[in-house]
């Protein structure tokens, strides 16, 4: 491709151009990027990954791929605004939370158009995204949009429907993981250690029980119950977890943010 242009500069498309200009899967000079009022952030990121600043809609014309980025809220108005500057036959990839490809298509016509849900681990290769595409693509579409995203991680197919789920789950799952160190931190410092000790500690500790997960072919209640022994220290923090309702708040974190994402598909 060409020319790929970014309609919104958030974390989830810095994410995307980090991850593509790194592992030189797209060059910087193929991507453009544009958002409604930010220019410092539009410069912020020339500067880092030398793609371009879109000056005005109309370098939209000769675009090969529009990636629709911006705030959820900002997307209808957005699309409206684009609309007469993109050519029938112009693909659009979109990473908004919530918004439905039938909204893309009565905003901006029928066309090509996958949507697709990763996380900004896509910086370090290491997103998990899912991904559903309408009827309008074709073969070598589907094939390189996998492929772009194969690039900065793994890549699922799902019914679109299902990426209210996939949003609710990997999607904000990074957010809920950093929120859990920093609970870790927290208390560790309590007990006398440095917070950079901790974070240290429990970084290895997760990373390394993600690699057990993919390593061994077990359950991960059958991995719980091997570090739990009866009467012991790790029995004990299951126990404090059960008694407050610790699987029980993360379906409902989950389930709140998957209902989210149906209501901005509302519009809501």
């Amino acid at each position: 491709m060409q020319k790929i242009v970014f309609i919104g500069a958030g974390s989830i498309a810095e994410a995307l151009i980090h991850g593509w200009v790194e592992n030189k899967v797209i060059t910087s000079e193929s991507i453009y990027i544009s958002n409604r009022s930010n220019q410092q952030r539009l410069q912020e990121l020339a500067s880092k990954y030398g793609v371009q600043q879109l000056e005005g809609y109309e370098q939209l014309l000769d675009a090969d791929l529009i990636i629709l980025a911006m705030k959820p809220k900002d997307a209808r108005l957005a699309m409206d605004a684009i609309r007469p500057y993109i050519e029938p036959d112009v693909a659009v990839l979109s990473v908004l939370a919530g918004i439905s490809i039938a909204t893309i298509e009565d905003h901006l016509g029928a066309r090509p158009i996958a949507r697709v849900m990763p996380n900004t681990s896509a910086t370090i290769g290491m997103s998990a995204s899912g991904i559903a595409f309408n009827q309008l693509v074709n073969d070598a579409q589907h094939a390189l949009y996998i492929q772009m995203l194969e690039a900065v991680g793994i890549v699922i197919e799902v019914e679109e429907d299902k990426l209210h789920a996939v949003t609710a789950l990997s999607g904000s799952g990074p957010a809920y993981l950093y929120y859990l160190i920093e609970a870790f931190e927290r208390v560790g410092t309590e007990f006398g250690l440095t917070k950079e000790i901790v974070r240290e500690l429990m970084v290895q500790t997760i990373a390394g029980s993600a690699e057990m997960l993919k390593s061994v072919n077990e359950e991960p209640e059958v991995l719980r119950k091997k570090v739990t022994s009866p009467g012991g220290t790790t029995e004990a923090g299951i126990k404090a977890l059960d008694a407050m309702a610790f699987k029980d708040a993360i379906a409902n974190c989950i389930r709140s943010a998957e209902n989210r994402s149906r209501e901005l598909a509302r519009g809501e």
